[in-house]
Order: structure tokens, then C-alpha cells, then sequence
């Protein structure tokens, strides 16, 4: 009985601090308004790090980043967490944004 305790405490300890390191970690996504600009090397560099054309996508992310000051996280996809950057569109009507 006791060692149920002492397990399910420490189990909750661990979920706090995995809690806590996750709200510690720098977010990828901010608001269109927001005053606090992100890193948007970083953020670029994490989004496009298994493309088959990393400076391409470097590129295009940087300028949809500076625009949207954000970036999905992930390497693809999640492009409903930043609507500015999935709504960018070339002028052939493709997404912009990778």
C-alpha cells in the first residue's frame, strides 16, 4: 500500500515538471498583434530541417514568418495554429507558406 503511494506521488511530481518544461519552452506560434516578435531563424530552421529543398523553404518561411510573426510548429502541416501563414498565397494561387 505504501509503495502505491510513493509511486503515484512521484508520478505526479514528474507530470508538474514535464508540465513546467513544456510552458518553459519557446512557443511557435504567437498572435498576428502580438508586440513580442519571434525568432524567426529558429522557428524557420526547425519547420524546414527535413525538406528536400531546405533553402527554399528557408526562405519562404522567413518572409511568411516576418509577415504573420508566426510559424506552425512541426516540420509540416498544423496550418490551422497560424491561419496568416496558411492563408499566403503566390500569385499562381499555391500556399506561399511550407
Amino acid at each position: 500500500m505504501g509503495f502505491s503511494k510513493v509511486l503515484l506521488a512521484s508520478l505526479v511530481a514528474s507530470l508538474l515538471i514535464l508540465q513546467l518544461v513544456h510552458a518553459d519552452h519557446p512557443a511557435y506560434q504567437q498572435t498576428q498583434g502580438s508586440l513580442q516578435q519571434i525568432d524567426c531563424n529558429g522557428a524557420c530552421a526547425a519547420r524546414c530541417r527535413l525538406s528536400s529543398r531546405p533553402n527554399l523553404c528557408h526562405r519562404a518561411c522567413g518572409t511568411c514568418c516576418q509577415r504573420c510573426n508566426c510559424v506552425p510548429p512541426g516540420t509540416a502541416g498544423n496550418q490551422d495554429v497560424c491561419p496568416c501563414y496558411a492563408s499566403l498565397t503566390t500569385h499562381g494561387g499555391k500556399r506561399k507558406c511550407p
